[in-house]
């Protein structure tokens, strides 16, 4: 498997995942596109390639407007003569409850997550379908967009949103031979390093230590990297074959998420009243569906001590 001769933009990718997954399409040969609304870390970012032997550019702007799709394809362009790969990282969070959360709050993360998602995929595949490229297109979506999480009524509905989009273009696409995917990512990131019941692998992590496989097995949590593999492989030839998937990652652990399909189905004769509802229901769909993330409890040597209030 190699990317040599691709060329590739990754959003977001001044640090973090977006980093980690920028840094493997190179290590594998890509070019690539850096994208950071500040411009010291694009920049550092670009450097950590170039050093490591690769080839990247930066492009520092917000992801969202159609200004910044249409520039980040016109960097690739520019710079390498063409793209092949795009992925789509960028992201923000206003989390709050729903009573709590103000329309800044968000239009803010739908414009960054959803609506970024959409411009730069927009741009990237309107390009590849006119150059005739057999394009690889990576969405990056989350475990919150599949079941729901308290506080998270933005996120959750945009990333939600991308794995729509995605089953939605892998259809629209497919002629043109352009494969397009999301990707579940679970791994340690400035958000779970606030979170208790990580701190055991965020210490793990930061020390330069393996993290327990508890972590890693049980939860398939990990680092960046264990992601920046799948997205490697998503981008290469390698996966012709694999379109409009969801796909999750992390530690140890490969899954694919199903797409929604029923699970209970019932007939009535005349259609279904309110009352024959309330008579009904339940023995008619069995039982409900769970909402949320459930996690097991932490193994004893693993629990850490909440910090104050």
């Amino acid at each position: 498997m190699t990317l040599t001769g691709k060329v590739a933009i990754v959003t977001g990718s001044g640090r973090g995942l977006g980093l980690a997954y920028a840094q493997e399409l190179a290590r594998q040969g890509a070019a690539v596109v850096i994208n950071d609304v500040d411009a010291a870390t694009a920049d550092a970012a670009v450097k950590t390639i170039v050093d490591a032997g690769g080839q990247a550019v930066a492009v520092v702007a917000p992801v969202g407007p159609t200004e910044t799709a249409d520039a980040l394809v016109a960097a690739a362009v520019d710079a390498y003569g063409r793209l092949d790969i795009l992925v789509t990282n960028a992201g923000v969070l206003r989390d709050t409850v729903l009573w709590k959360m103000s329309d800044d709050d968000f239009d803010t993360v739908i414009g960054v997550h959803l609506r970024g998602t959409f411009t730069t995929v927009r741009a990237a595949a309107t390009y590849m379908r006119r150059n005739e490229i057999a394009g690889r297109i990576v969405c990056i979506g989350s475990p919150t967009g599949q079941r729901g999480n308290f506080g998270q009524t933005n996120y959750a509905a945009a990333k939600a949103g991308i794995v729509g989009m995605v089953r939605t273009w892998a259809l629209e696409l497919k002629k043109a031979g352009i494969a397009v995917n999301a990707v579940i990512p679970v791994a340690a990131t400035a958000m779970t390093a606030t979170v208790p019941y990580f701190a055991a692998a965020v210490e793990a992590e930061a020390a330069g230590e393996p993290m327990p496989a508890f972590f890693r097995h049980d939860l398939g949590f990990g680092t960046s990297d264990d992601v920046a593999g799948l997205i490697a492989f998503l981008a290469s030839d390698a996966a012709a074959g694999v379109s409009g998937q969801a796909i999750g990652i992390g530690g140890d652990r490969l899954q694919l998420w199903s797409h929604p399909e029923p699970v209970a189905t019932a007939y009535r004769d005349g259609g279904w009243t309110a009352e024959a509802l309330a008579a009904g229901f339940a023995e008619a769909v069995g039982d409900l569906q769970s909402v949320g993330e459930r996690f097991p409890a932490l193994p004893v040597e693993l629990q850490r001590p909440a910090p104050p209030a």
